[in-house]
């Protein structure tokens, strides 16, 4: 029988001290009922049933979280909302043309670097290593 009231005794101190910390972290202008000092000044003095008036009557309502619509995305990380997208497809497509092309200028510079440097090793070899690459490994077009 101790052991019950030892149990009880326990959880009516977490909910005290729960209902005093959450009264205290509220915003005073979303508390109802009563200011917020007197709901302080009513948890503290009245240990359970203040709780009980807190929970009930004085703490502010939530706003109901929005369920997500689905299952989770696959890549959450690129679900921020700062994250900066494209406002229509058309600037999408602006930027992927705009990446192909510094790919495609990337590719041209490493072919005239290795094509120029194949020159000084024309004694040598082809330059390429018999492996028909151009100089970021890709396969040179026939």
């Amino acid at each position: 029988m101790s052991h019950l009231a030892l149990l009880l005794f326990v959880v009516a101190l977490g909910v005290w001290i729960y209902a005093l910390f959450d009264v205290v972290g509220s915003d005073a202008g979303a508390v109802r009922l009563l200011p917020k000092p007197a709901w302080t000044v009513v948890v503290l003095l009245l240990p359970k049933i203040g709780a009980i008036l807190w929970f009930a009557l004085g703490r502010p309502r939530r706003a109901p979280s929005a369920a997500p619509a689905g299952p989770p995305p696959p890549f959450p990380e690129y679900d921020h909302p700062h994250r900066a997208r494209a406002a229509t497809p058309e600037e999408d497509e602006e930027f992927l043309r705009r990446c192909r092309e510094r790919a495609d200028a990337q590719r041209r510079r490493a072919r005239e670097a290795q094509e120029s440097a194949g020159g000084e090793e024309a004694g040598r070899g082809d330059g390429d290593g018999g492996e028909g690459r151009d100089g970021d490994g890709d396969p040179r077009p026939s």
